[in-house]
Parts: structure tokens; C-alpha cells; sequence
């Protein structure tokens, strides 16, 4: 039997406790090298898009190397190394369409929850301000949102954490809902921890069937795209108002879109896929 290039590591409260620290680490460098700025230039870096851009690449990457060398290389002996093959043109069409019905899916539930009272409002205003932030450099944005955050993110979350999880025993469903829940809880506000955990959910489920990572990586480039020219060209990441419909128009198309698509994705397609 050939012997795989992809080491077989396990994620585990250990694990989660160096990306803890690979983050914390991250953190406290992006904090020094801002201050010393500051104090030398006497001005605040952190309000430039571009700085906060190159400091999420910092800290991913530190978080990523952490689990490298203090998990995956003591015990694999190898590097950290994912599969990035592409697969069949047929698996895109039927991936796709199941991350646009899970989309619209999520954007129905989000919006029922409340943007409006004494908690909630202002909860919302100051997520407000900081997408508005974010958004003040438009390249600086698509970058980070739709190159940047899928590769890092699905290295993570899909790559680290669930295939973790499942080489440590835990059953594949559990993994990825477990995966995908951290997942929401890391955007920090309850609009965007719906509709993450449902694409966690469908990330995983991609990744975990075909084993490539570049999957998840697209459809999750795919998701931010959408949502980046919602905000930029309606001023609301809302399909239902740029299509002008109802939100239960935009839930009834994501549950046949989502529905239809997890059916032929799962029951249909009979090509599979191996890390080796």
C-alpha cells in the first residue's frame, strides 16, 4: 500500500489550546509592531484597512504554523500538507448550486434575528461601523474577504480541525458540525454565526466527500464574493432586496436549491475520492 504524502494528525483539546496560542501570539505582535508605530510615527496605523489586512495574515499564519510544528511534526513526522486537487467539471455543478440554496437558507434565518433594543442594537451598530470600516477600501476588502479569509479559514477549520476530529475517531457528521459551529462562534456576532455554521456544514460535507481542500476554498471564495457585491452595489447583503422579493420567496429557492443538489451531491455522484 502506497504510503500517503498527507500526514494523518489528530486534532484534540491539546490541539486546540496551539491555535489558542498560535492566535494569542499573532495578537501580541500585530499589538507591539501597531504601538511602536504610533509612539515612532505618531499615527495609528491600525486605521488603515490594508494594515488590518496584512495583520489576519499574520496571525493565520502563526495559528497555522503553531499547529505544525508543535502537533503535526512531533507526531506524523511530516509536514503539515493538504490535498488541492481539483476534481470533475460535474462535481462543480452540483456543489455550487447546494452552496446557493444554503446561502439563501442562511440569509432567511439572519434575518430574523433582531437588530433593534437595548442589546442587540447596539450590538448591531458597532458591528455596523466595523463592516463599514472594512468596506472603506474596496480591493483591500475583496482580498481579504474572498482570497485571503477561504484560504487561511478552510486551512483551519476544515483542514486542521475536522479531518483532525475525524482521524482522532470522532464520527465524520460530528466533526463537521462541531467544526462548523467554532466556525461561527469566531466571526463574534449572532448575524453572521448562522449563516457561517450552515456554510461550515456544507465546506465540510464538500471537503469531507471529495478530500480536497481546494473545494471548500472556492465555495467559500464564492459566499464572500456574493456578499461583497451585495454590500458594494445595494448597500445591504441582502438578495432579497436586490432581487425585490420576499424573504420567504428567498427561503422556498435555497430549500429546493440546497435540497435538490445535497440529494444528487450525496446519493447520485458515486465518485470517490482517497488522500494518498
Amino acid at each position: 500500500m502506497e504510503k500517503s504524502r498527507y500526514p494523518r494528525f489528530v486534532f484534540n483539546w491539546i490541539g486546540g489550546l496551539i491555535l489558542l496560542a498560535g492566535y494569542i501570539t499573532g495578537s501580541i505582535i500585530i499589538g507591539f509592531s501597531s504601538t511602536a508605530y504610533k509612539i515612532i510615527f505618531k499615527f495609528d496605523i491600525m486605521q488603515k484597512p490594508w494594515f488590518m489586512m496584512l495583520a489576519n495574515a499574520v496571525v493565520f499564519s502563526l495559528v497555522i504554523a503553531f499547529f505544525d510544528f508543535f502537533v503535526v511534526r512531533p507526531s506524523t513526522k511530516m509536514k503539515l500538507n493538504f490535498n488541492f486537487s481539483p476534481t470533475n467539471f460535474y462535481t462543480y455543478l452540483l456543489i455550487f448550486p447546494m452552496m446557493l440554496g444554503m446561502m439563501f437558507v442562511g440569509e432567511f434565518f439572519t434575518s430574523q434575528i433582531p437588530t433593534t433594543g437595548p442589546f442587540f442594537g447596539r450590538f448591531y451598530e458597532f458591528f455596523e461601523n466595523l463592516m463599514q470600516f472594512m468596506t472603506d477600501d474596496p480591493i483591500v476588502m475583496v482580498i481579504t474577504a474572498v482570497i485571503m479569509a477561504p484560504i487561511f479559514e478552510e486551512i483551519i477549520f476544515r483542514g486542521i480541525i475536522q479531518k483532525g476530529l475525524i482521524n482522532n475517531g470522532v464520527k465524520p457528521w460530528k466533526a463537521i458540525v462541531f467544526a462548523s459551529i467554532i466556525f461561527g462562534l469566531v466571526h463574534g456576532n449572532p448575524w453572521q454565526f448562522v449563516g457561517a455554521v450552515l456554510l461550515g456544514c456544507v465546506l465540510g460535507l464538500v471537503y469531507y466527500k471529495t478530500k480536497s481542500l481546494l473545494l471548500p476554498m472556492f465555495l467559500h471564495a464564492f459566499n464572500n464574493l456574493c456578499s461583497s457585491i451585495l454590500i458594494f452595489y445595494t448597500d445591504t447583503e441582502s438578495f432579497a432586496d436586490a432581487f425585490k422579493v420576499s424573504e420567504w420567496v428567498i427561503l422556498g429557492v435555497g430549500i429546493i436549491l440546497l435540497s435538490l443538489f445535497y440529494y444528487l451531491f450525496m446519493n447520485k455522484y458515486k465518485v470517490h475520492y482517497s488522500e494518498i
